[in-house]
């Protein structure tokens, strides 16, 4: 229904009520055909549905198939090991996601709770939720509209729309009806609509819809359902299934072969079991949480809340930023850049000359005077953000407004765009008016109008909102001044232009998104002069490459169209909620990882649809905040790109960690495999393949966590959408580091065997002390042995030397001897262990030098 087409008569007749309201009986019944006027919430999220969620993941659920088939097979201790991750994985997991909905919940502001309306012709106060359409609501400066609004009488009412339709200018709101059909949101000027605030005026209004029915239901049904999952779940999804496919080969493949070779079923059993153990890494996703929770904790720090941990790494893959203009680039705030006085143009940081002058110092006090801007008990300017903009700039210049009381005005009206203060000066009557500058120009005789115009064209390119000033002097005070008598013959005082403000960060921050290969996009409900300027004042435009379509230019595309489009537009100004989401769905079918920013419940679909939604914490609604995965606590622009660091830092090492974990478990399965083709026994016992893989593997794998970012991190373009963790050289790696491991331990434990050395207990050590010294030779991806500085990452340091000490403890001493089944080993035993495990690290180290030298000759001969 167009309600915004239909006279006032025509709405109280199909919504059945009048002037004076709904009966108190009439609204009951309402109420009950209708429903409360609430929106609906998705399902909220319990803490045990928090706690089961983390058991979703294929690794986890392939630990939880190797613990049972332990258990099966009578190894209650392996069982209760990988139990014991996977129980940790899930606490660190539930800890992180209960912690950032207890953040929102603290986030979130009280809806509205009363309204005034207008029940049996009286006016009462009624709890928001049991209004229906047909109400009568009264609408005063400071209110919160309750529901969607037509409006029926206006007294200079203005609402602020900007969180639903990402207009940052007050909308002056009329009562009569409008023609034009199919109007977009921003532009229905008789409505009101739920969530949105009066900040001037007053006005009666009658409820056309409640609860889902408005525009605000209406967005918040189109943010239900799943989100997709992060690259990193995605990758170590597919990571999971092909190892463990491998790891089945592999076990199959090592049981038949003995099997054949006539060893014991039970026995070979037992062992294929020890190699899935050695080869699965039980710690990596334990690790994996961890690492995410520490980031999300350094990046609470930053003021970006993380709501589920996976949204950390998914911020280092974006490609596109999609970015709301008010509040986020902006800060929703108006202020005065330039002015038009005394036939000169005065930009922002020369105003202070304009009070040089009594014309210049007669328009400051115009904008001190002509305005119904108040000051709360902190002397914080309240009222139109464009008022609070002059006042401010007049306060700037000490403009004493004390001896300027008001006597009389004429009201501002939507059809001549003028309001006028008279004020008594110094015993004369001197009135202000200011306005549209062409409805004012009309009015003062002498003034050069095309001239004018031509500056007014040349503010208004900028994308500011121009408004003209002029006063006149009277005799004595006029007797129920009108505007077709009392605002004539007026004196032209000048121009002001008012934009809202840029955040004073945004522009490095936009360069610092294109440096790293992030394509800035913003997406804006404003004028698409408004956008063109601030899109080319913060670097987003930047040639004629760069393109700005409109909301219509858009809904005039088909899809083939957008999509042939999409990469080039920069800047889409005037869209509406469906095609922000549109916009974001065209970019995901082109590849990109989409981030989307925004504050206003239009952003909520476009937030849920984007890979990674980041709302904003202090002036986000709270639609836009539960819809999104990172919060910003303070709004701030800037802190996106310290969010994408945190998120490639963190995979990074999370690729680090995975090369460590593999490439050492890659070195026990093939130890173990290969010894008895070899003639060789077991390696090692059960107790040695579980110790070496949840804390020789997991304490030095956490402690990467706390590498330090890369130095190209920020330079370098997002990793390609589909790079398996195998890419790069790390799946060379991890065969060739792994197979080395093993080549030494084995040839060790023949020398030992055939010395008649404790050859168990030195491969049981030596495997422990080549991890270390492979961490240490992988914790950067820099060529060069100390290029990050070795001592920077202290708990790296720290975990290499405790699990050194703790193997002396388990060697030496004799309780730990009967349960690791270890023995003491001469001094020349254990430095034996040192050598061998050191050839580990020089031989990944050169091996790194050697692949940056090769890669550095192919970039000389390609230029």
């Amino acid at each position: 229904m167009n309600w915004y087409g239909l006279s006032a008569k025509e709405v109280f007749e199909l919504l059945e009520t009048g002037e004076n309201g709904l009966s108190t009986r009439d609204a009951r019944e309402k109420l009950l055909r209708y429903g409360p006027n609430e929106i609906k919430e998705g399902r909220n999220k319990h803490a045990i549905n928090i706690l089961l969620g983390q058991f979703k993941d294929f690794m986890i659920i392939i630990l939880i198939v190797a613990a049972v088939m332990a258990g099966i097979m009578g190894d209650v201790k392996d069982t209760i090991a990988i139990l014991a991750i996977v129980i940790l994985n899930a606490l660190v997991g539930f800890l992180q996601e209960s912690r950032a909905e207890k953040g929102i919940r603290a986030l979130r502001q009280m809806a509205v709770a009363q309204a005034r309306v207008l029940r049996d012709g009286v006016s009462t106060w009624e709890p928001a939720s049991v209004l229906v359409p047909g109400d009568i609501v009264i609408l005063e400066a400071g209110n919160t509209v309750p529901a969607d609004l037509r409006i029926i009488t206006s007294v200079n009412l203005k609402t602020e729309e900007a969180a639903l339709t990402g207009e940052s200018q007050a909308i002056d709101k009329v009562a009569h009806s409008l023609e034009k059909d199919q109007l977009a949101v921003g532009d229905r000027k008789n409505m009101a609509f739920k969530g949105t605030y009066v900040i001037h005026g007053r006005g009666t209004a009658v409820v056309i819809a409640t609860g889902m029915q408005t525009e605000l239901g209406r967005i918040a049904q189109m943010v239900q359902g799943q989100r997709a999952a992060s690259p990193l779940q995605q990758h170590m999804t597919a990571f999971g299934k092909k190892l463990s496919l491998l790891v089945l080969g592999l076990c199959g493949i090592f049981f038949i072969s003995g099997w054949l070779r006539g060893e014991q079923v039970l026995k070979m059993a037992m062992t294929s079991i020890s190699l899935a153990i050695a080869a699965i890494p039980e710690a990596l996703p334990a690790v994996i949480t961890i690492s995410l929770a520490l980031a999300a904790k350094r990046m609470t720090r930053s003021n970006a809340l993380v709501k589920d941990l996976p949204s950390v790494e998914t911020l280092g893959a974006v490609t596109v930023i999609c970015t709301d203009k008010t509040g986020t680039l902006t800060k929703n705030q108006m202020q005065v850049e330039t002015v038009f006085a005394n036939e000169r143009l005065y930009e922002r940081e020369e105003l202070g000359q304009l009070g040089e002058n009594g014309q210049g110092r007669m328009l400051l006090s115009a904008f001190a005077l002509n305005n119904d801007v108040t000051a709360d008990a902190a002397q914080n300017l309240r009222g139109d953000s464009t008022e609070v903009a002059l006042v401010d700039m007049a306060l700037v210049h000490h403009i004493d407004t004390g001896n300027w009381p008001r006597v009389s005005e004429i009201a501002f009206d939507a059809d001549r765009k003028l309001m006028t203060t008279f004020h008594r000066h110094n015993g004369k009557i001197i009135s202000f008016t200011k306005g549209a500058p062409d409805m004012l120009l009309q009015r003062c005789p002498g003034v050069d109008i095309r001239s004018v115009e031509k500056r007014i064209n040349a503010m208004a390119a900028d994308g500011h909102r121009v408004l003209g000033f002029a006063y006149r002097c009277w005799d004595e005070l006029p007797v129920d001044p009108q505007s077709s008598v009392h605002e004539k013959e007026l004196h032209f005082l000048g121009l002001a232009s008012i934009a809202d403000s840029l955040r004073e960060e945004v522009y490095s921050a936009v360069m610092q998104c294109k440096s790293a290969g992030i394509i800035p996009v913003m997406i804006t409900g404003d004028h698409p002069l408004t956008a063109k300027n601030i899109a080319t004042r913060t670097g987003i435009l930047e040639n004629d490459q760069d393109l700005l379509v409109t909301g219509s230019d858009l809904a005039q595309m088909d899809e083939n169209t957008l999509l042939a489009k999409v990469e080039k537009i920069k800047v889409y100004a005037r869209v509406s909620p469906e095609q922000k989401l549109r916009i974001v769905t065209a970019l995901q079918q082109k590849g990109h990882y989409v981030a989307m920013t925004g504050d206003g419940v239009n952003d909520a679909p476009a937030l849920k649809q984007a890979n990674i939604g980041i709302a904003m914490g202090v002036s986000g609604t709270d639609v836009a905040r539960d819809t999104a995965n990172m919060i910003l606590l303070d709004d701030n622009f800037s802190t996106i790109v310290q969010a994408v660091k945190e998120g490639r830092r963190v995979y990074d090492n999370v690729l680090k960690f995975i090369t460590y974990l593999m490439t050492t478990n890659a070195g026990e399965l093939w130890a173990l495999m290969l010894g008895p083709l070899f003639g060789l026994p077991v390696a090692l016992l059960p107790i040695h393949i579980l110790w070496i893989n949840l804390v020789s593997d997991g304490l030095p794998a956490i402690s990467l966590s706390f590498e330090k970012a890369e130095k190209d991190i920020m330079n370098r373009p997002p990793r390609p959408r589909q790079e398996s963790v195998f890419a790069n050289g790390r799946g060379l790696h991890m065969a060739w580091a792994g197979m080395l491991m093993a080549g030494i331990v084995l040839s060790i434990q023949y020398w030992a065997i055939r010395n008649q050395l404790h050859w168990q207990t030195i491969v049981f050590n030596l495997l422990c002390l080549s991890q270390m010294a492979h961490l240490l030779a992988i914790r950067s991806n820099a060529p060069g042995l100390f290029k990050k500085g070795f001592f920077k990452n202290k708990p790296l340091i720290l975990a290499v030397i405790a699990i050194v000490l703790i193997q002396v403890v388990i060697t030496y001493t004799p309780f730990f001897q009967v349960v690791f089944k270890t023995e003491a080993l001469r001094a020349g035993e254990f430095l034996l262990v040192g050598a061998a495990s050191s050839l580990t690290f020089f031989a990944v180290a050169f091996g790194k030098l050697f692949r940056h030298s090769s890669a550095r000759k192919a970039g000389h001969n390609k230029s």
